[in-house]
């Protein structure tokens, strides 16, 4: 089977500038990029699970889909903050891809905002017109960061571990975990890890705070548990840490 982040033919990586590798950059956004493949291939199915007129199960969706939707956002407000800029300017030769990957952003942002009206209307009256419209535009949106997904990882992310520190990396991840309060990142937390691999999620575990760690050991893991079956009953629940 082959990797998601596999270029696919007609695809070229920005040209790598010399020197040794200073981060881990690319092993990190390729588990976030998985939480998002995962979401939002997820989106609309979850829209259309809501039956016409059952807007308790159309608030609870909503605020979910609404939740990966900033998440999203705020993601990549990080990276345009403080991973493009150093990286424009140490590694002239990525400008046409750096120009490439900051579109797609645009594009993605342009679809959250014509999403987010319709997903709160959706939310109070789970009428059957405002879903079939909703989960269309969660599909336009996932054939977006299909494509972006991948090829920031594969075009853009080796350069990005040749000129950024592990610590000016750590500040893109960072920008995200200060946006979000403590009860937040452990509702989600299971999440993002339960759609990563085993040594994966190892990983991606070390960067959480300390106090987040342990609040989702106590309560996260549960909360998680039951986020998942609520979304998607009947389904097994896969596991996490």
């Amino acid at each position: 089977m082959t990797d998601f982040f596999t270029m696919h033919p007609g695809e070229t990586a920005a040209p790598l500038p010399p020197g040794p590798v200073l981060c881990t950059g690319t092993a990190a956004m390729r588990r976030i990029h998985r939480f998002f493949l995962w979401a939002y291939a997820e989106a609309p199915g979850l829209v259309r699970s809501v039956s016409a007129g059952d807007t308790s199960r159309a608030a609870y969706v909503g605020e979910v889909l609404g939740n990966f939707d900033m998440v999203l956002h705020v993601h990549h407000e990080g990276e345009d903050l403080l991973m493009y800029p150093p990286l424009e300017q140490r590694a002239p030769g990525c400008a046409l891809h750096i120009a490439q990957m900051l579109e797609h952003h645009r594009q993605v942002t342009q679809r959250l905002e014509r999403i987010e009206p319709l997903r709160l209307r959706w939310m109070g009256t789970a009428d059957e017109q405002a879903a079939s419209e909703l989960a269309a535009m969660y599909e336009d949106l996932k054939a977006v960061l299909d494509v972006h997904l991948r090829r920031e990882v594969t075009e853009v992310m080796p350069v990005v571990d040749r000129v950024m520190t592990e610590k000016e990396a750590a500040a893109v991840g960072q920008h995200g975990i200060d946006k979000f309060d403590k009860k937040f990142m452990v509702a989600y937390l299971g999440m993002v890890l339960a759609t990563n691999p085993p040594a994966d999620r190892a990983e991606l575990f070390k960067e959480i705070p300390a106090p987040v760690r342990l609040a989702y050991k106590l309560v996260g893991r549960r909360m998680y548990r039951k986020q998942y079956a609520t979304l998607f009953p009947g389904r097994p629940v896969p596991e996490t840490l």
